[in-house]
C-alpha cells in the first residue's frame, strides 16, 4: 500500500505526518469500515499512537477522491493505483507499508523504515481449496503455480502491477494466513 496525503498537509516525511497528527484534527479516508485500507490506517493509529478519524466510504474511488479533494487529509490505498496518482501532484506519497522497498517505488520508505517498526501490511493473492483435499492433488496445484510463476511473461506482468510473485509452499502459505489472522484479530479488538 502507499501512505498518501493531500498537497496541503504539510508532512513531507512520516514522522511529520505523525507530529502533526499528535496535534488533533485529521481524518483519513478508507473504501469502508472493516476493509483492508481501513484495518491498515488503525494499525498505523496504533503504532504511531495518534487518533486519526477514519472516515469510511462506499467505495476506493470515492475514498481516493476524498483525500485528492482535501476532505480528509490522508489514506492508505493500492500502490499501484495511487502512485500515478501523486506522481501527478494530486497528492504527495510519503511511505509504503510492506516489510521491503516497493519495487515501484524504490526511493520511498517502508513506514517501518520511517520510525514505526512492526508496521508491515502486504496484500497477497494465493489459491485456496477445500480442507480435505488430497495432498497429490495440491501438490499438483502448487507445482503448476509454481511453473506459471516462473514464466517471464507471467513474472513481468505481475511485477508491471506491482505484484511480487513468491509461489511459497502450501505450508509456508498456511502460516502467513495463521499470523494474519492472529495480527488482525488483535488490531480489530
Amino acid at each position: 500500500l502507499l501512505l498518501v496525503v493531500h498537497p496541503s498537509v504539510p508532512a513531507k516525511t512520516v514522522k511529520e505526518l505523525v507530529a502533526i497528527a499528535k496535534k488533533g484534527g485529521m481524518s483519513y479516508s478508507s473504501s469502508g469500515t472493516g476493509t483492508p485500507y481501513h484495518m491498515a490506517g488503525e494499525l498505523f493509529k496504533a503504532l504511531a499512537g495518534v487518533d486519526i478519524l477514519h472516515v469510511p466510504h462506499k467505495s476506493s474511488g470515492d475514498a481516493r477522491t476524498s483525500v485528492m479533494s482535501g476532505q480528509t487529509d490522508m489514506m492508505l490505498d493500492a500502490i499501484t493505483t495511487m502512485l500515478p496518482i501523486a506522481q501527478a501532484g494530486r497528492v504527495r506519497a510519503l511511505a509504503t507499508s510492506g516489510r521491503t522497498r516497493s519495487s515501484v517505488a524504490p526511493d520511498l520508505p517502508t513506514i517501518a523504515e520511517a520510525g514505526y517498526p512492526g508496521y508491515e501490511v502486504d496484500a497477497w493473492y494465493g489459491l485456496f481449496v477445500p480442507g480435505r483435499t488430497p495432498a497429490p492433488v495440491v501438490n499438483t496445484w502448487h507445482r503448476e503455480v509454481v511453473n506459471a510463476l516462473q514464466n517471464a511473461d507471467v513474472r513481468s506482468r505481475l511485477s508491471g502491477l506491482g505484484l511480487e510473485p513468491v509461489g511459497n509452499s502450501p505450508a509456508e502459505f498456511a502460516a502467513i494466513v495463521k499470523n494474519d489472522l492472529e495480527r488482525w484479530a488483535a488490531v480489530i479488538k
